[in-house]
């Protein structure tokens, strides 16, 4: 039965890899953290429609000074430390396709998601004020997906509380 199967596949070529001219580069970014506020419908300058939605991730925080510089104290921090620091991250996403707009806009914030994004790195414009957007890298995060895991929780799911805790 294996001298069939190792026969059958040897006849057929198997390619792990393409050598023609067309290539597919891939830039994704999967986040698993909290809505941030109730997504947002907008308009770009040619009267575009998108959505504008935040994520939080939250990781837990590298050792100060005292925590040493080595892989081994590192590990130690954040295996044994019993106190819980964690840094919050805010991601912003814009979403372009008029089908995951609609629903976008019905969630609520404090929802625990998963999302993936594209993202794009943009550098600064020459000449640009170095205070002003155009001034300075840009990371753009284009919504691809987005699955609700957990409805808010209590009182968290509120938007002013959910401001006023994490901004």
């Amino acid at each position: 039965m294996f001298i069939a199967l190792r026969s059958a596949s040897a006849s057929r070529p198997i390619r792990a890899f393409s050598t023609s001219a067309r290539r597919l580069d891939l830039a994704k970014l999967t986040l698993i953290g909290n809505l941030g506020k109730t997504p947002e419908l907008k308009t770009t300058k040619n009267n575009k429609e998108y959505v504008s939605y935040t994520i939080a991730t939250s990781a837990r925080a590298p050792p100060g000074p005292e925590g040493g510089k080595t892989f081994s104290s590192l590990v130690k921090y954040l295996l044994k430390s019993p106190e819980r620091v964690y840094t919050t991250t805010w991601h912003r996403v814009l979403s372009f396709l008029p089908g995951s707009n609609k629903y976008l806009t019905t969630l609520k914030p404090g929802s625990k998601v998963f999302v993936e994004a594209a993202y794009e790195i943009r550098e600064p414009e020459a000449g640009a004020d170095a205070s002003t957007p155009q001034g300075q890298r840009q990371i753009f995060l284009r919504h691809e997906n987005i699955i609700v895991i957990a409805p808010p929780r209590g009182k968290e799911s509120t938007e002013e509380h959910f401001e006023e805790e994490h901004h």
